[in-house]
């Protein structure tokens, strides 16, 4: 099924509304954020939603991560749901998201199944650890992500019958107790095991603001170093009509 681009339109709008609440409450409590992923790329390449995108993608230090999830998150408003495995039991990710009351999405994954998750638009949030810049680091790393990968998912929504939280907890909790004086990268957490890139810290900090739907948001300090560590592709040149991915099966806006 195919979106009416009016909807489609909507929903992003609704999914603005999300992320400039969510950008209060880090400005209220000095929590560090910055846009990522497609939603990085939209604001580098279109000054907003890449027009096909259907949802928001935000990361945030570890530390700040935890914070909110622990303790801010139950600042946001009623129009929006704050999904973890803890708020959310039957949500089968091991990162959170911030979830829409006033408008829902049927994944391509989730068509004609009988979903007890809530299913709200969403702003995906991944967590970031700081780690030595190091071969040896590096090489743990890349082979973390290649294990995580083959337990859970062929890709993002096909899950393999052995259960991947044990193992990327292990992994993961691992490569966040390399800590030294010298973090110079920044990597994913592993949440998310389709999402790995291997970033110069020096590239992301101080961040900086871009133009995102008319509003500011921070985003890496060197955009091109980010989004070249995350696409294989030339991120720049806008990808053939059929090669133009969504999530969505369906978007619904509730009246």
């Amino acid at each position: 099924m195919a979106i009416e681009p009016k909807k489609l339109r909507e929903a992003q709008l609704v999914m603005l509304e999300m992320l400039i609440e969510f950008d209060t409450l880090c400005t209220k409590h000095g929590l560090v954020y910055w846009l990522d992923s497609g939603t990085l790329l939209g604001a580098v390449r279109h000054e907003g939603f890449i027009p096909w995108d259907d949802d928001i993608d935000l990361s945030m230090p570890l530390e700040d991560y935890t914070r909110f999830k622990n303790l801010i998150s139950k600042e946001l408003s009623n129009d929006i749901f704050f999904q973890s495995k803890k708020s959310d039991t039957h949500f089968p990710f091991d990162y959170i998201k911030l979830r829409s009351n006033k408008a829902s999405i049927i994944e391509f994954h989730e068509k004609d199944k009988d979903i007890s998750y809530h299913q709200g638009v969403f702003v995906d949030i991944f967590p970031m650890l700081s780690v030595p810049s190091r071969p040896l680091v590096k090489y743990y790393y890349e082979t973390a992500f290649t294990l995580i990968r083959f337990f859970s998912s062929k890709n993002l929504h096909v899950i393999r019958s052995i259960p991947s939280t044990p193992l990327r907890k292990l992994l993961t909790r691992s490569l966040s107790r390399l800590h030294d004086n010298k973090h110079t990268q920044l990597i994913y957490g592993g949440e998310m095991p389709d999402v790995a890139a291997w970033f110069d810290k020096k590239e992301i900090f101080p961040l900086k603001t871009l133009t995102f739907e008319g509003l500011s948001f921070p985003t890496p300090q060197n955009t091109d170093h980010y989004l070249n560590a995350i696409y294989p592709f030339d991120y720049k040149t806008l990808p053939p009509k059929d090669k133009r991915t969504i999530h969505a099966h369906e978007v619904r806006i509730h009246s």
